[in-house]
């Protein structure tokens, strides 16, 4: 049997310990806590000693060795992240092990659709979904252009059409596309305004009718303000970045639209005919083509000047379509042609387009020269009237 010294003698060093039987060491040495005994499953393997459990020395048991041979115990001191570590940008020094708060976790987990212990709102928002913070309109300490764009603005690399390595569907959806899930009618833990306004409803700056990059707002996440996007009108969906919320006219109408009710997340980019236009008085962008102009938006569109009565007919008859049947006649266009008039210039138009509408409906009109020919009188008659001069201010 092998030699145990130190009992009795006050040493407190311990032999090693292998091939022992419970019956073969002495009860008082079991008692005294001098000696442990490995696992019974383990006696008789000496491998399996190795990885047991060390002895106490002196009342301590130091902790296991590591398997990597790296330093235990107080020396196991975690290594400090890198001394920008948390300024928001992934430089040199930095990486996903050393700093997520800036690179974001490693490839083999961010992005597996589990949030994970070690992943958070901050390092992974894709998995996590986005901070809570986020999208009150301030950029936060703990905020980034890649974990909050709307706060905090798109990153300086987002736009410029190539998926970058820091940029994925979440942070940059106008380089890399939108994420698999959008689109889903659900919106996801890892969704919000600003990378899936299909789901989740535009972010609330969206439809001022101002394109604010400084908000994260472009053609694909608000196409209210910024216009669609280059590709959309092609006649082809591009499921990458085109759907039916930012392209109805390549992607046909989302369900629900055409009910007369602008609900749920539509509005006037994905369906106009519940919404209305997209037009936004006091913008700076006079929207001719979405019925804005000096009489119903003078701060974008200037101040109307007076024109004569032959100007506002020739502006009038631009509102008929006569090659419908039955004719169609856009009464906006009309009322905003004769809005520009004096109210004697007014009503001889009112006298010309009343004989022109008549004629128009009761099919005997088959174009435009034809009106001016039945309608002669009630035209000579407004052809002389002008408006007089405005008054000196």
């Amino acid at each position: 049997m092998d030699k145990v010294a130190g009992v009795g003698g006050g040493s407190g060093m311990v032999s090693p310990v292998s091939k022992l039987s419970i019956g073969t060491i002495p009860l008082g040495l079991l008692l005294s806590g001098c000696i442990t005994l490995p696992l019974e499953d383990d006696v008789g393997t000496d491998a399996s000693l190795q990885d047991a459990a060390p002895p106490i020395v002196d009342g301590v048991r130091p902790p296991p060795p590591r398997r990597d041979g790296g330093p235990t115990g107080r020396d196991a001191r975690p290594v400090p992240p890198p001394v920008g570590c948390g300024d928001g940008r992934c430089v040199d020094g930095e990486s996903c092990e050393q700093c997520p708060e800036d690179c974001g976790l490693c490839p083999d987990t961010c992005g597996d659709e589990l949030c994970q212990v070690a992943e958070s709102c901050r390092t992974c928002p894709q998995d996590c979904g986005r901070c809570d913070p986020c999208g009150n309109g301030v950029c936060e300490a703990d905020e980034s252009c890649d974990a909050c764009p709307q706060d905090c603005g798109r990153c300086e690399t987002c736009g410029n059409e190539a998926c970058d390595a820091d940029e994925d569907c979440s942070s940059c959806p106008i380089d890399c596309g939108l994420c698999q899930r959008c689109g889903d009618g659900e919106c996801g833990a890892d969704e919000d305004c600003a990378n899936c306004p299909d789901d989740c409803g535009g972010c609330v700056v969206c439809g001022d009718g101002f394109c604010r990059a400084e908000d994260g707002e472009d053609c694909l996440v608000c196409a209210a303000d910024c216009d669609a996007c280059p590709s959309c009108g092609d006649g082809a969906c591009n499921e990458g970045t085109e759907t039916c919320f930012n392209c109805p006219d390549d992607c046909g109408e989302c369900e629900g639209c055409g009910d007369s009710r602008c609900t749920g997340v539509e509005d006037c980019a994905s369906c106009q005919q519940d919404c209305g236009v997209c037009s936004v008085c006091g913008n700076n962008v006079c929207e001719e083509d979405e019925f804005e102009s000096c009489v119903n938006c003078p701060a974008d569109c200037g101040l109307c000047e007076a024109v004569t009565c032959r100007e506002i007919v020739n502006c009038v008859f631009g509102c008929f379509n006569l090659r419908q049947r039955p004719p169609q006649i856009s009464l906006a266009c009309v009322g905003d042609c004769t809005a520009r008039g004096c109210a004697d210039v007014q009503f001889f138009v009112d006298q010309a387009v009343n004989c022109a509408v008549q004629n128009a409906f009761g099919g005997g009109i088959g174009g435009i020269d034809q009106i001016f020919q039945v309608c002669a009188a009630e035209l000579e008659a407004c052809y002389a009237v002008s408006c007089p001069p405005a008054p000196p201010p």
